[in-house]
């Protein structure tokens, strides 16, 4: 993406695509894109993770959803982190909105995190409801990655395949969980199984 990949499409649009961004900027769309932004933010998604993993906790008396929420977003975090080790990208040459950490542009850790928390919640919730139209109501959280993954384009903070990546991130680290955790023919105890050695006797049987 940063060497050998930077003079091929899609990749050569993506300056375009950011002075795009930033030439059609309004006071309106930065007072919104500003709170999606913040959103997406590291203390926000830990606050909301930490709430809604305790609610669920709470009203279904379970720990495989709240657990799942939790996995979902950390596992997130640890490919983010490990990821913007290996590859240093600059973020777009355009005018800036925000204070960004000395971190790559790639990916958007606003957006995986955004996408790990809500895409998991909306999951959680859908599969609690029987009625389609509540389970269509549960999707639309999905809306909050996206209008975050806009704004940090917006903003100036991100490339297209930045937040691209984030969304594919978020999405194998749902799975992975969903599958550990959510699926009910994965069981969480051992059986244990009474093995008789050659030769030993039987306990008798109470009549």
């Amino acid at each position: 993406m940063t060497k050998v990949l930077s003079h091929d499409w899609p990749f050569t649009i993506e300056d375009g695509l950011n002075r795009d961004f930033a030439a059609d900027r309004t006071g309106g769309w930065n007072a919104i894109t500003g709170f999606f932004s913040l959103v997406g933010s590291t203390p926000v998604i830990i606050g909301v993770t930490v709430v809604a993993a305790l609610v669920l906790r709470w009203r279904l008396h379970s720990w495989r959803e709240p657990i799942f929420l939790c996995l979902s977003v950390a596992a997130q975090a640890v490919v983010f982190f490990f990821t913007t080790l290996a590859i240093d990208r600059a973020r777009p040459a355009v005018p800036k909105m925000d204070v960004s950490p000395p971190t790559s542009s790639f990916p958007s850790g606003h957006t995986s995190a955004a996408f790990a928390l809500y895409a998991g919640l909306a999951l959680v919730l859908a599969t609690l409801v029987r009625r389609t139209g509540l389970k269509a109501l549960c999707w639309l959280l999905i809306l909050v990655p996206v209008a975050v993954a806009l704004s940090r384009l917006y903003r100036g903070m991100h490339h297209p395949s930045d937040v691209t990546a984030s969304f594919v991130n978020g999405a194998v680290c749902i799975t992975i969980a969903a599958r550990a955790l959510l699926d009910r023919t994965v069981s969480w105890t051992r059986t244990r199984v009474d093995r008789i050695r050659p030769g030993a006797a039987r306990s008798p049987e109470p009549a």
